[in-house]
């Protein structure tokens, strides 16, 4: 989901830092007043920029990570994801990958936005997890990341073609049949360590597991 440096001119850069200062204002009031959103952002930062750069791989004109939405969303809450991928971007572009850095808010945007559409939309009806309903959060989200992708590729100094965009889109197949075994097997032990203090402060898994796949 990273755009490679050089592809977006200066304009368009300060465009998507316009745009992402918008997207998170309206959260800064609540996460400022509640510092145990302080601590679940911070681990939701470390543990997605230990995710993307622990798996990364050229894909197209852009790059497939593997994410972690899912488990850091269900874990953690919206909010601390919300900004955690900001955050964690931060994080792995100052410690891994500087170049990344001219990119920051773009990227940011690619992972928040379709975050976003999905919490106000099928993440605020879920009331229990199974593996279908994983299966249908990241489908859900990794389509709003590709089509984020291919709207800033659209945005390009050095033209882009489809075939490309499309390599990129299906690497990303994989990703959504295998995250959410991961999702559901972090939620399992988490909801044991949830019922402790201090899992209580970390973690936010509220939804309740169903084994199955209904």
């Amino acid at each position: 989901m990273h755009i490679e440096p050089g592809l977006l001119a200066q304009s368009k850069l300060l465009f998507a830092a316009g745009a992402a200062a918008v997207v998170f204002v309206p959260y800064v009031p609540t996460l400022l007043k509640n510092p145990t959103l302080w601590l679940r952002t911070a681990l939701a930062s470390v543990f997605f920029s230990l995710f993307m750069q622990g798996f990364h791989m050229q894909a197209g004109p852009s790059e497939l990570h593997f994410v972690g939405a899912m488990p850091i969303y269900l874990a953690f809450g919206f909010i601390p994801t919300l900004f955690a991928f900001g955050f964690g971007l931060l994080l792995q572009g100052t410690l891994f990958e500087p170049q990344d850095l001219v990119h920051l808010a773009v990227n940011t945007l690619s992972l928040t936005v379709p975050l976003i559409a999905l919490h106000y939309t099928l993440g605020r009806k879920l009331k229990e997890v199974t593996i279908t309903t994983l299966l249908k959060l990241d489908g859900a989200y990794y389509a709003g990341v590709v089509i984020m992708v291919g709207f800033w590729l659209t945005q390009t100094e050095v033209a882009t073609s489809w075939s490309g965009w499309a390599v990129f889109a299906s690497s990303y197949i994989p990703l959504v049949v295998a995250e959410p075994l991961f999702t559901f097997a972090v939620l399992w032990v988490l909801q044991r360590f949830v019922q402790t203090r201090v899992g209580a402060v970390c973690f936010a898994v509220q939804p309740k597991l169903k084994t199955g796949i209904a």
